[in-house]
């Protein structure tokens, strides 16, 4: 992974140079692409296009989760009801999969309020979108063939079709088309190897994208209270690490409310949740959501991913656009 130090906050749109401009220029065109490539993929397997909620009294609660560097969470009040902005549409996806949309996806964004100290690490910004999907009855295998397939046809059409690009960014010959099925870590081997920081040094020896699955998260994960394992798997890119976060979910009630228990989740901010829970609404699914700014900043090879945004948002900076 880069060094911190070598990283540059990426500058506002209109302080860039010409150069710096035809960059940025090449960047958009295959953020673009990208956008296009996978929403086809979901469209042409039958997946309904939501559009996104910004606004909830529900939203993911990021927690437990040890990787969690949120600096502030923003709540106010409407129409005299306390809500948030949306940090992830996991709680929106489990409503809507289970009622009327059984196959589904969002370009999601999200706001998290990184702390100013991430700036650097050239993969965390507090604005950002993702590719969020959620499918009834799927299974983890379904999601890894699924992601599989749309990133490799990804990377070989922009391969193909965009060298103007690629050229312009040094990245012709990079990366590489993945092979599936990716390579799978699991957590426990990991840490046993690495200790916790074992994504950074995963990171680093990774040449293309691979699964890390068990991982200790939310209560919306599934969870093998016998076993202690979890159903769960991040994808790990090389450089960026995380792109993409998912799991089988939990649907059954009495799971679901002794894990927010354990955790010490607020119930009340999952009111609706719980009640679908306990009138047996929920169904078994399993998703992901997909880090599109972290996607592309891989293709593109930048070494901060602000730079796939047109108004950078790195942690600690706000400029006026």
């Amino acid at each position: 992974m880069l060094n911190q130090e070598q990283i540059e906050i990426p500058k506002p749109l209109d302080q860039l140079t010409p150069e710096e401009i035809t960059r940025k220029a090449a960047i958009g065109k295959l953020m673009t692409y990208t956008l296009k490539s996978l929403t086809d993929t979901y469209i042409n397997k039958g997946f309904q296009w939501l559009l996104p909620v910004m606004l909830s009294q529900s939203t993911d609660p990021l927690w437990p989760d040890p990787n969690l560097s949120i600096e502030k969470r923003i709540e106010f009040e409407i129409y005299g009801k306390p809500v948030r902005t949306t940090t992830s549409m996991i709680i929106h996806k489990l409503a809507a999969t289970s009622t009327a949309y059984p196959k589904l996806f969002i370009l999601s964004p999200n706001i998290r309020i990184e702390r100013a100290d991430r700036a650097k690490t050239g993969r965390h910004i507090y604005e950002f979108t993702q590719l969020d999907f959620e499918i009834v009855d799927a299974t983890t295998q379904d999601v890894f063939t699924l992601v599989e397939e749309a990133l490799i046809t990804l990377i070989k059409d922009i391969k193909q079709n965009h060298k103007t690009e690629l050229t312009t960014l040094g990245r012709l010959n990079n990366p590489e088309v993945p092979k599936a099925p990716f390579k799978i870590y699991d957590r426990t081997d990991l840490e046993a190897k690495h200790g916790l920081d074992w994504e950074t040094n995963l990171i680093s020896e990774l040449k293309e994208p691979a699964w890390v699955i068990n991982i200790p998260r939310q209560f919306y994960d599934s969870e093998d209270f016998q076993t202690g394992r979890w159903d769960n798997y991040d994808l790990i890119l090389p450089q960026f690490g995380e792109v993409l976060s998912g799991s089988k979910r939990e649907y059954q009630y009495e799971k679901i409310i002794k894990k927010m228990e354990r955790d010490q989740v607020k119930k009340e901010n999952y009111r609706r949740l719980i009640e679908m829970a306990k009138e047996g609404k929920l169904k078994p699914t399993a998703g992901a959501g997909i880090g599109i700014e972290r996607l592309v900043g891989w293709i593109a090879g930048v070494k901060h991913i602000a730079e796939c945004q047109p108004f950078p948002r790195a942690p600690g900076n706000v400029n006026e656009l």
